[in-house]
């Protein structure tokens, strides 16, 4: 079973911080100074799957509106929809004042996002030496 909830302790922090670090830092070589910008105006999400932290994502407010970011899944939990869970929780967290709600995707996941109503906008770029896409989803 998968349970997604708001980070409400140093303890939860810490676990997204270890799925986070395995994922973005060791799996994908993103450089570790970058991982942990806007830590601190950032609303943390967990997902635990039979009580195990398994994936972690988070939602901040930008002065282009509400942005996404920082989707991680450890691997034996990918595929089995912990980060369609994830993403359907943080859009119904976000308030509903009609700012833009955007991401910054990676080009091998933007088809998981293009199949939750995320539209690409603008041209590629590079973060953290991987290439990506900015996506809009509308409510």
């Amino acid at each position: 079973m998968i349970i997604v909830k708001p980070v409400e302790n140093q303890q939860e922090l810490d676990f997204t911080h270890q799925i986070r670090r395995t994922v973005f830092v060791i799996e994908q070589n993103c450089p570790e100074d970058i991982e942990w910008e806007y830590e601190e105006e950032s609303k943390h999400f967990i997902a635990l799957v039979d009580g195990v932290a398994a994936g972690t994502a988070r939602w901040r407010q930008t002065d282009k509106g509400y942005k996404l970011e920082r989707f991680a899944v450890l691997k034996p939990y990918r595929n089995k929809e912990v980060g369609a869970s994830l993403l359907k929780h943080l859009l119904a967290d976000v308030p509903n004042d009609g700012k833009t709600i955007y991401l910054h995707a990676q080009l091998a996941a933007k088809n998981f996002y293009a199949r939750h109503g995320f539209k690409p906008k603008g041209e590629h770029f590079w973060e953290g030496g991987i290439e990506h896409v900015m996506m809009e989803v509308k409510r």
